[in-house]
């Protein structure tokens, strides 16, 4: 069995000519043709070389591994109960859904309040990211949840001004810090700025922090989950220049006179690139107090799907620095950046990350040592991967990292709010009605709530609200179905493996023997916390057992009715 799909994606708009015939480990035709134009990867790369290495069309996608791992969050299943209530009393007119509270506080002094437990973790310099910042911006900030401006924004920014190499003003991080913040209801929410190693030697986040009020920072090894990425197109001779200029990798190199002649007509983009980091305990220190001194409140780390020991290496270097919070990225997610391969062949998938980080979180918290909150990512969109992600972690993860899902939200609203202004509705839309109020549930709600100086909140904005109120409602109906009324009443015992291998993986008990001894005393009368049966309590106060009535005896003969 192979759980890889090789030579032939969507996502790489390539596909096989006999797609019922081919190789499984290549994933080629099982007979190659002379005649074959090239549909397939090997064939497409033969005429487009590297520029095949990526998700297409590239800058207006998001892209997911679509590898079948062989263990993911859909082998471990939610449990429910018929007893009791944590958080809130045992009574049925008060252990109700909508009192689940879904807040949760983040940071060493808890200070970042989060009304849902998302934080969007990386949006830059992609063109899809830029499209959709007005709804992510302001969805994120009206349901008071956390939003990161990923890498590069900086740098990329063709009206960002330098001053001795450093970034003294930059438009597109103003605007979207802005945009964020005043949106921002009463405390809740965080809008988070992230730098990699271009951004640190730009000053970037020393930027965020002086000029434009930014209290939460995010230092970020390599490309996030992926080995490697960044990868950008730039369509114009004067931007790949300006961006050599200000220390990236271009390909081809745009100072090149012979590749400036040939630009457009063999090529039409040139590529930059983002270096990758270098890790270590005395830099990784060192620059957290560099940032806590320039007037950082809380910092973070974002780390990717790496070997094990470099997930060991963040949470040992976050807990000697005093980090405030760690996000572990697993393989597979990802918004469109890095090459399609390595999102599917790269890397420690989410499952199992999440697993190793809770047994190195655990082993340092064991010994009384300072851990950082954990947000767990890669690949999560619904309310149940919430609920999941909180119980394996727990009590260590304080929240989610979802990406793909939010932009998804903010596309579809910001594209239906286009048609309706146009009238060009889709006809599977058009059932619901023709406007804003009849199309989008909530949008009378959203606008009551948080339209503010004549401005309502724009279709995009409407699209996340939606989407998280959703997630919202689900998780509160999950938890209260699991007596849980607080996110911080969630423990590992509250979710079970379907499989064994699942089991060896999590070290969460298989579905047959998580309440094994539970049962048996159940079974044998003995029912932890139960209260005494009343024939024993009546016998206890000296009124006399009731007799029960012996059963008739058997006679061995059935009775018929006689005949008239």
């Amino acid at each position: 069995m192979s759980f890889s799909k090789p030579n032939a994606s969507i996502a790489t708009r390539t596909k096989n000519r006999t797609p019922n015939d081919r190789s499984h480990a290549s994933g080629m035709c099982s007979v190659c043709v002379d005649d074959c134009p090239g549909f397939c990867e090997i064939g497409k790369s033969a005429f487009r070389a590297s520029e095949n290495l990526y998700p297409q069309p590239f800058g207006v996608i998001t892209a997911g591994a679509d590898k079948e791992y062989p263990a993911d969050f859909s082998h471990l299943n939610i449990m429910g109960t018929t007893v009791g209530a944590v958080g809130i009393e045992a009574n049925s007119d008060k252990a109700i859904f909508e009192n689940v509270n879904t807040e949760v506080r983040l940071g060493k002094d808890k200070g970042i309040k989060l009304r849902l437990p998302i934080i969007v973790p990386g949006l830059g310099s992609t063109n899809v990211a830029k499209t959709h910042w007005d709804g992510l911006a302001i969805g994120s900030a009206i349901s008071g949840t956390a939003l990161t401006i990923g890498e590069n924004v900086g740098g990329m920014d063709v009206g960002s001004k330098m001053e001795n190499g450093k970034i003294a003003h930059c438009p597109d991080l103003e605007y979207r810090v802005k945009t964020f913040q005043e949106w921002q209801k009463d405390g809740y929410g965080a809008i988070i700025m992230q730098e990699n190693v271009e951004d640190s030697r730009l000053g970037v986040l020393e930027y965020g922090i002086n000029k434009l009020g930014v209290q939460a920072v995010e230092l970020k090894w390599g490309q996030g989950a992926k080995d490697i990425g960044g990868e950008v197109k730039i369509n114009t001779l004067e931007k790949a220049r300006m961006l050599r200029d200000r220390g990236y990798i271009v390909l081809p190199d745009p100072y090149d006179d012979a590749v400036a002649s040939v630009f457009g007509k063999s090529f039409k983009e040139f590529e930059r690139h983002s270096r990758v980091g270098m890790a270590s305990e005395e830099g990784f220190v060192k620059r957290v107090a560099e940032l806590r001194k320039a007037g950082a409140k809380y910092v973070f780390l974002k780390t990717g799907a790496y070997r094990p020991a470099d997930l060991a290496r963040a949470v040992r270097y976050c807990s000697i620095a005093g980090v405030d919070v760690l996000t572990v990225d697993g393989a597979g997610g990802g918004t469109g950046m890095s090459p399609w391969h390595m999102m599917n062949e790269w890397g420690v998938p989410t499952l199992y990350i999440s697993a190793l980080t809770y047994n190195y979180i655990h082993k340092l918290a064991s010994k009384g040592q300072h851990v950082p909150d954990v947000v767990l990512a890669g690949g999560f969109a619904f309310e149940d991967d919430i609920f999941k992600a909180f119980a394996l972690g727990a009590p260590y993860v304080k929240a989610v990292g979802m990406a793909r899902s939010p932009l998804c939200a903010a596309h579809v609203g910001k594209l239906l709010g286009d048609q309706i202004k146009n009238n060009t509705l889709d006809k599977s839309v058009e059932g619901y009605g023709k406007s804003m109020e009849e199309i989008f549930v909530l949008a009378p709600k959203v606008n009551r709530l948080f339209g503010a100086n004549g401005k309502n909140v724009p279709p995009g904005a409407v699209g996340v609200y939606s989407y998280y109120q959703r997630l919202s409602q689900g998780l509160r109906q999950l938890m209260a179905g699991s007596r849980k009324f607080g996110l911080e009443h969630i423990t590992r015992d509250d979710i079970t493996t379907l499989t064994r291998d699942a089991a060896e993986i999590t070290g969460i008990k298989y579905i047959m023997d998580i309440d094994s001894e539970v049962a048996e005393l159940i079974l044998n009368g003995k029912e932890p916390g139960r209260a005494k049966p009343a024939a024993k309590v009546a016998a206890k106060k000296g009124v006399p057992k009731a007799k029960a009535k012996p059963a008739p005896k058997a006679s061995g003969k059935a009775k018929t009715k006689k005949k008239k």
